[in-house]
């Protein structure tokens, strides 16, 4: 057994059998190996971003890691946006990057670089060179359990080519794995006290808390002492649809942000960050908690958080909330013009059962949270660290983890160009993936930037860097030529009519609409 055998043979008895991959010359043993070890489910993109951001995808739905495998330094720099986003997430991947072998480092050939700088900036917990053949498989234990945390992380494993090829390779047992931090009764009691105290309070939900459970639990904690209940802005993955008590998310925009917050004496930190702004603004805070409010962490990344919020329902004697959960509810399909505000009502009308939605869609996609709160239960995965070009390898990987339920991609113009490599791999793989694509033919949020930034004298030319014309980019010609189904929709009608087409058509499809403004929207 050579090395590369053995951590392929390692992450299969890990649980970890599938692995997004742009592969060079250094990995090529790793690739050989797919054929002697058929669990392993290789899946090719041809772009790095597109694996990093679909492992992202994969470990969020799954709960489990996803590998990767990337191409030197420069690979691990394609693909270092997407594993930003996966860091902010907290999802576990085992990242694996190919290096030069040992004594051809010396030499400096061209594709030599600093691969543990690289790595460091979303790998931070976990950067380890394979050394030896016969330790590799140890090393690749080690990885899986840092990927697992607790916390989920990133967790970097960097194979130099001849410790892969080289015999004597040994596949490791799979490892104990670390359970959360147990509930801190102490901090329990501070929250329910604090609670307790009649002064206005609120609960901030991170994702640890945004599925069915931890949002019942939240609901009966907030009904039992008139707290409100908010989440952050982007959480990895929330839980909603009827039945589901609805949570309130903190508004990106900084003021509107305050505004929710204001008069509160107590926010409780649920699995989450206290929130800041996105950027700073001339004149404007970055911290948004307002003055006086006493920050309370109830529970971190670490802990178990479930069991925390169990054990502060018990300490406030929480019953069962009288209500709040969304009712069943759809709008009606739209008529008339294309609007965003049409794309979401068609959206709420024709949303799938048990479906997952990859959000990138932006400014574009405001008014759909709210026409799908009564659709059926459905997960709904947010851009969590802000690095565009995430929505549609997000949906690539949550697709892969989740062969049996649709896949829905909600997706801006712009941030799609970044990594629409995605739809070629989409249909090579046969996923279900049905992406909505907002084409305003701008980068609408950079246009609502500029003008908060206190820039003057803004004229032609800096709106000229903004916008997305000329010359017209036809997404859905795109599309067909990377393998799937797509329509062109300029009416609320056609819009309809295309979305149920694409959502009863099997394997990947787009539906493009094309918003008011657009040159060819007429």
């Amino acid at each position: 057994m050579n090395g590369a055998q053995s951590l392929v043979r390692t992450l299969v008895g890990c649980g970890v059998d599938v692995c997004f991959m742009n592969p060079g010359t250094s990995e090529m043993h790793f690739v050989a190996t797919l054929d002697a070890v058929p669990e392993m489910r290789g899946v090719l993109t041809l772009f790095e971003g597109v694996a990093t951001g679909a492992a992202d995808g994969y470990g969020r739905m799954a709960g489990r890691p996803a590998a990767t495998l990337l191409h030197l330094g420069p690979g691990l720099g394609n693909g270092l946006a997407n594993l930003h986003n996966a860091r902010r997430a907290r999802t576990p991947i085992v990242n694996v990057v190919g290096d030069h072998a040992t004594y051809h480092k010396k030499f400096d050939a061209p594709l030599e670089s600093d691969i543990e700088a690289i790595a460091r900036s979303v790998s931070p917990g976990f950067v380890r060179w394979g050394t030896a053949s016969g330790t590799l498989g140890a090393d690749t234990v080690e990885a899986y359990r840092a990927a697992m945390g607790p916390p989920g992380q990133v967790a970097t494993l960097v194979v130099p080519a001849d410790v892969s090829w080289g015999p004597g390779g040994v596949a490791a047992a799979p490892p104990f794995l670390a359970g959360r931090a147990p509930v801190d009764v102490a901090r329990v009691t501070m929250v329910g006290d604090a609670l307790r105290s009649g002064e206005p309070a609120a609960l901030l939900l991170g994702s640890a808390a945004l599925d069915a459970t931890g949002i019942e639990r939240a609901n009966r904690v907030a009904a039992a002492t008139g707290a409100r209940l908010f989440s952050e802005t982007f959480p990895a993955r929330v839980r909603r649809g009827v039945g589901i008590p609805a949570v309130e998310r903190i508004a990106y925009l900084g003021e509107m942000a305050t505004a929710q917050l204001e008069g509160l004496r107590h926010l409780v930190l649920v699995d989450s960050k206290p929130p800041v702004s996105f950027f700073a603004y001339p004149g404007r805070p970055s911290w948004l908690a307002p003055e006086g409010c006493e920050v309370h962490v109830l529970s971190g990344p670490s802990d178990d958080t479930p069991a925390t919020l169990e054990a502060l329902v018990a300490e406030l004697g929480a019953g069962p909330a009288p209500g709040g959960a969304a009712e069943p509810g759809r709008p009606g399909l739209p008529t008339g013009e294309l609007t965003a505000g049409a794309v979401a009502e068609a959206i709420g009308a024709l949303m799938p059962e048990h479906a997952i939605v990859s959000d990138e869609s932006n400014t574009s996609g405001l008014f759909a949270a709210q026409a799908t709160a009564g659709c059926p239960p459905h997960d709904w995965l947010y851009l969590t660290g802000g690095a565009i070009g995430q929505g549609l390898p997000l949906a690539l990987g949550a697709a892969a983890a989740c062969p049996d339920r649709p896949v829905l991609a909600l997706q801006a113009d712009g941030s799609s160009l970044y990594t629409l490599q995605s739809w070629w791999t989409m249909a090579r793989e046969g996923l279900d993936v049905t992406t909505v694509l907002f084409n305003n033919h701008s980068y609408a949020i950079l246009h609502m930037e500029l003008a908060r930034v206190g820039t003057e004298g803004v004229g032609e030319r800096a709106r000229h860097m903004l916008d997305l014309s000329p010359p017209d980019i036809d997404y859905a010609g795109l599309a067909r030529s990377f393998g799937l189904s797509a329509w062109r929709s300029k009416s609320a009608e056609e819009f309809g009519a295309h979305l149920a087409e694409a959502l009863a058509t099997p394997g990947p499809s787009l539906v493009e609409a094309v918003l008011p403004g657009h040159p060819r929207g007429a």
